[in-house]
């Protein structure tokens, strides 16, 4: 179990080593306010510190409230009480979210050696769960994505502006915290381009089309200046209280659409970016282009989507292969008079 409950039953906030000036709580403030001042994302900082809490939870629970006492047996121990920990609804954690829970561990502790903290690093070695490379369970088709764009009702403002969104998912690929970040002069128009805040506060620049421009334009002119609540902090896709979308917001508006349009594909904003860098692909982009618009570090990273291009793949083979011509079923072969004389002396 993650925390610890107190006697009335609720769970305490803190670990109970909290005031302990040389124990892993304090060294864990310390760390994050590294991260603060050498300019890590605020979601980076939220995510690493509540991982290493719920790790001082399980190891205060275990007589372990200093940075000394942590061991890799220990750290190995932990990642099999990960591996068996079950949600509440009785689903086991996904191995992408038990790694992001050691990652988190592995850089905290490697800050404590680098502080001469510790001597050594106990997560040095420590193994990640290998991933699965998942393909993308749905992809559009344009026809699909063209109906979900005429969903939103576009004479009124909250229409209007759900349409720029859509727009911009589709045109750019970019991620829902991405588009919910985006700034009234990230767009350049004259360019055709787009600035994008990516993980870990990575800037690129994309490529926008002109019609995703046109629905932007006219969202920021008739739309934005009604939904504005002042003081203006120069967000670009503003929520029924003039306020930035939180990301999980901005989900449940993409999702709204594609459930109107009547398509019972999974996904929502993650939908549209699947879609935009599997039919550029079909449409003979390089690889190392669609990295580059879709913010990938590694390059293994994007080529899942050559694995999903299949219908790239299906044209191919209808005219390369010399049975996929062939529009009738081949007549079933006669045996040889020598196999039909053996056939005869077994009967």
């Amino acid at each position: 179990m993650i925390g610890q409950r107190g006697r009335s039953g609720r769970r305490n906030p803190y670990p109970a080593s909290k005031e302990e000036p040389t124990g892993i709580y304090a060294w864990m403030r310390r760390y994050l306010e590294w991260l603060r001042v050498h300019n890590y994302s605020e979601r980076t900082i939220i995510n690493r510190e509540k991982y290493i809490e719920r790790f001082l939870f399980w190891s205060e629970g275990r007589g372990v409230t200093r940075p000394v006492q942590v061991t890799r047996p220990l750290l190995e121990r932990y990642q099999r009480h990960l591996f068996h920990l079950r949600k509440p609804d009785g689903k086991p954690l996904a191995f992408r979210a038990q790694e992001s829970h050691l990652v988190a561990l592995k850089g905290y502790f490697s800050w404590l050696t680098k502080q001469n903290v510790l001597l050594s690093n106990p997560a040095a070695d420590l193994d990640l769960p290998r991933q699965e490379k998942k393909l993308p369970r749905d992809i559009l088709t344009l026809d699909e994505v063209e109906e979900i764009m005429a969903q939103p009702d576009t004479d009124n403002v909250f229409g209007l502006r759900d349409r720029a969104i859509l727009e911009v998912l589709f045109s750019t690929g970019i991620r829902r915290g991405e588009a919910a970040r985006l700034g009234l002069h990230d767009v350049d128009a004259n360019r055709g381009t787009m600035r994008v805040r990516g993980k870990g506060n990575r800037e690129r620049t994309v490529p926008i089309g002109e019609r995703a421009l046109v629905w932007v334009d006219k969202y920021l002119l008739e739309s934005r200046p009604k939904l504005l609540t002042l003081p203006d902090d120069g967000t670009m896709f503003l929520t029924h209280f003039g306020q930035r979308f939180a990301i999980e917001a901005f989900t449940h508006v993409v999702k709204r659409h594609i459930v109107a349009a009547g398509i019972e594909k999974l996904g929502s904003c993650h939908l549209f970016r699947h879609t935009a860098a599997t039919l550029m692909l079909e449409g003979g982009a390089d690889i190392r282009y669609i990295q580059e618009m879709l913010g990938h570090v590694r390059l293994g990273t994007t080529e899942i989507y050559t694995r999903v291009s299949i219908r790239a793949l299906k044209a191919v083979h209808d005219q390369t292969h010399p049975t996929a011509k062939l529009h009738r079923p081949l007549k079933k072969a006669e045996p040889s008079p020598a196999v039909r004389r053996t056939i005869v002396k077994a009967q």
